[in-house]
């Protein structure tokens, strides 16, 4: 197994050695694995490998991989990806009006440091540590090398985006600067099936969620489900081109290609759900979901051409009936989506840490962070009073 070149590093306790990779083909897959689990299936070695060896994660793209290792004793015994970025698309948590002030003071803003999962804004561990080690100690290890890769390197920055909340609370404490923002999720509360969803909606909320409903089906549109296990070549195929036709519409190129999907397909199948709509027995759109056990996670949407309120059954419904028939706690159905709000998902915050070298720049970005990180939290306490349920259901 390939070992990185390692700085030794002597901690209170222990011993460790630091190293940065340059892919994922560096290191083996199953000590990789080891530490991340594969219940999160976007730390997963097998799709963040797929990222890199499709092409659409690296140097070329902006996302060069350079992930930190730390090895004890030859161990692997904590990981963070990590990439260094000359641009911020694909990432979700905006940083443009940053880069924007730098560029207008002539500093460059990149490249940066970014912990994130490639084009996926999915909350989960961005610091992965073996149980035998102490995860304050290891946390602590970790700021120091990122800040000191920056330091020797010249880069602006470092961010780290959408990590657990126990990970942003212990990270937040090595002098990093805190950002929230706003998904809406859909939460389980032991449904027995749809229409039991809906009887903890209010009236007129339930009624238009089954008008969207009925609207689908008078159009003629008949939808599958179909698990990862059984989606076949051709059907991945037509997904991805309704993928890139949503893109095509708006003069761009989606940010993953048809190998990534392949690869992700043949490695971690039963993490997969294709939702597929047809009309008269041709698929017309598609939408493409990962899953934990404990929560589905909306990711990939295209169409062929627009149909009344097939977006929402698609994207929103399918995925609340199959959550509740599979018993699944949590449904993610992506970023952004205040329309997501009468249909039962609810505003949840999320978070967001971030060092900047330029002490200038530093003491600006806090006082713009203190500001927003208000307005977000107002926002989620107003925008929570417009859910659509009953009183006594929530």
């Amino acid at each position: 197994m390939y070992h990185p070149p390692l700085m030794n590093t002597k901690s209170n306790t222990s011993k460790f050695q630091t190293g940065f990779l340059s892919g994922l083909n560096k290191i083996d897959g199953a000590d990789w694995n080891r530490l991340t689990g594969v219940d999160y299936p976007f730390l997963r070695y097998e799709f963040l490998a797929a990222l890199e060896s499709s092409g659409c994660v690296s140097e070329k793209t902006g996302w060069q991989p350079h992930h930190l290792v730390v090895y004890q004793a030859k161990q692997l015994v904590a990981l963070m990806p990590l990439y260094i970025k000359t641009h911020s698309y694909g990432e979700y948590v905006f940083d443009w009006a940053w880069a924007d002030a730098y560029h207008r003071h002539g500093v460059p803003y990149y490249p940066k440091l970014l912990t994130a999962i490639p084009f996926t804004p999915a909350t989960g561990s961005r610091l992965c540590v073996a149980p035998s080690q102490n995860d304050a100690e290891i946390s602590q290890l970790a700021v120091e090398k990122i800040k000191q890769l920056a330091a020797t390197k010249g880069y602006s920055s470092w961010h780290l985006l959408f990590p657990r909340k126990s990970e942003f609370e212990q990270l937040f404490q090595h002098n990093l600067s805190a950002r929230s923002g706003c998904q809406y999720h859909w939460k389980n509360r032991d449904y027995a099936n749809f229409d039991d969803f809906l009887a903890h909606l209010s009236s007129r909320k339930r009624k238009n969620i089954k008008r969207e409903r009925r609207r689908v089906a008078e159009q003629g549109i008949t939808l599958a489900r179909i698990p990862g296990t059984e989606i076949t070549q051709p059907q991945l195929q037509t997904f991805y081109d309704f993928y890139q036709s949503t893109y095509y519409k708006r003069g761009q190129q989606g940010y993953l290609n048809l190998a990534f999907f392949e690869k992700i397909l043949a490695a971690m199948p039963d993490q997969l759900l294709l939702v597929m709509a047809y009309h008269d027995n041709h698929p017309i759109a598609a939408a493409l979901c990962l899953s934990s056990s404990d929560t589905l996670y909306g990711r990939y949407w295209g169409c062929l051409e627009e149909y009344e309120c097939l977006h929402f059954e698609a994207c929103y419904y399918q995925g609340i009936e199959y959550c509740i028939e599979q018993g699944i706690q949590k449904f993610d159905p992506g970023a952004q989506g205040e329309h997501k709000i009468s249909r039962g998902f609810e505003p949840t915050t999320t978070h967001s840490l971030h060092w900047i070298a330029h002490s200038g720049f530093r003491a600006a970005i806090d006082d713009f962070l203190k500001r927003e990180q208000r307005g977000v939290k107002d926002y989620i306490e107003q925008a929570s009073q417009l859910l659509p349920f009953k009183r006594s259901s929530y």
